[in-house]
């Protein structure tokens, strides 16, 4: 079948062809080195965990004043205060993106948060709608990754904080709302083209890796994540606005499950740890989420809402600026 791809200025996926691209370790690196030593100095605070999140729940973080649009990078990093986490999932602070994300001997992986990752299907031909992260990007920048990927904030007025009921039910309509928000902010998706209720929460994964591959074996930067999966799905890909902004996304594709295969293969793609522990895990395998699409989004089979999947990062993502090793056993 033949593998839609989007130009970063259309606003309808129209044509439909995706290019080969070489992402050589030279790709953007001056942007790159740039961008990451913008932030290497301030270390991240020990005292990040003692905080208690309702008094960040609080502050003026609203849709209306989280201004996506005016925001740089830079500001994503300073501003945005994500969930800090136990290792079970329970809010226990708050901290900002770029301490949450700093790589340091004194935080080897970072502070454990809370972020979703959004797979959107076309339901006519079941493909995948991937995003190619902006080669400007801070963290992973220039990788192939699921549709959107971020993080529910603090402060929101629509709450973007899940409680362990809401995890229990698979209602989590704190991290549904966050996705919608940030769908719009990357991929210029319209807020209510993708209503709270077209979003399925299947499970969660904790993971971690070492930002290794785009900023050299001792990154500063590097994720570690509980990471909730969401899918959805449109009728065709033509009933969706799509306007990617380019300072978030380089390129859009559609993909078949059988093209996506042949992109792992492609030695000259880059994709985010996360999107393939993801889709080895879950999604390409017989039987898998993929497979049966129409099971996955209008039953509860494969929903497990008690679990939380733990999985160290491919080899070449160990190590970053805390010189990180294994943490889990990863699952089979």
């Amino acid at each position: 079948m033949m593998m839609y791809k989007m130009n970063v200025r259309a606003t309808v996926a129209i044509r439909c062809l995706l290019t080969r691209r070489h992402i050589s370790s030279s790709l953007s690196s001056t942007k790159r080195r740039s961008a990451a030593c913008a932030f290497q100095t301030q270390q991240p605070r020990s005292d990040i965990l003692q905080h208690d999140w309702r008094h960040y729940s609080t502050t003026s973080n609203s849709l209306e004043s989280w201004k996506g649009n005016t925001m740089s990078q830079s500001d994503f990093m300073e501003r945005d205060t994500v969930l800090v986490l136990s290792d079970n999932d329970e809010v226990l602070g708050s901290a900002s993106k770029k301490e949450s994300h700093l790589f340091t001997p004194t935080n080897p992986r970072g502070i454990l948060h809370r972020a979703f990752s959004v797979f959107l299907y076309d339901a006519s031909t079941k493909e995948l709608l991937l995003q190619q992260r902006a080669s400007t990007k801070i963290t992973f920048p220039s990788v192939w990754t699921n549709t959107c990927c971020s993080h529910p904030l603090h402060g929101m007025d629509v709450n973007e904080v899940d409680s362990a009921e809401d995890v229990k039910g698979g209602t989590v309509n704190g991290v549904k709302a966050a996705a919608i928000r940030k769908l719009e902010h990357e991929l210029g998706i319209p807020v209510g083209q993708l209503p709270m209720d077209s979003f399925k929460f299947l499970t969660r994964l904790h993971y971690w890796a070492a930002d290794t591959v785009t900023h050299g074996e001792k990154s500063p930067w590097g994720e570690n994540e509980i990471d909730y999966v969401l899918f959805a799905t449109v009728p065709c890909k033509d009933s969706i606005t799509i306007n990617p902004r380019p300072d978030e996304v380089d390129d859009v594709c559609w993909v078949t499950q059988s093209k996506l295969l042949e992109m792992f293969a492609d030695k000259d793609l880059l994709f985010s740890p996360w999107f393939r522990i993801i889709a080895n895990r879950w999604m390409i395998s017989k039987g898998g989420w993929w497979d049966d699409l129409d099971r996955t989004m209008t039953t509860n089979d494969f929903c497990d809402y008690e679990s939380i999947h733990r999985f160290d990062p491919p080899q070449e993502h160990l190590g970053g600026g805390g010189n990180a090793g294994p943490l889990f056993v990863a699952e089979k």
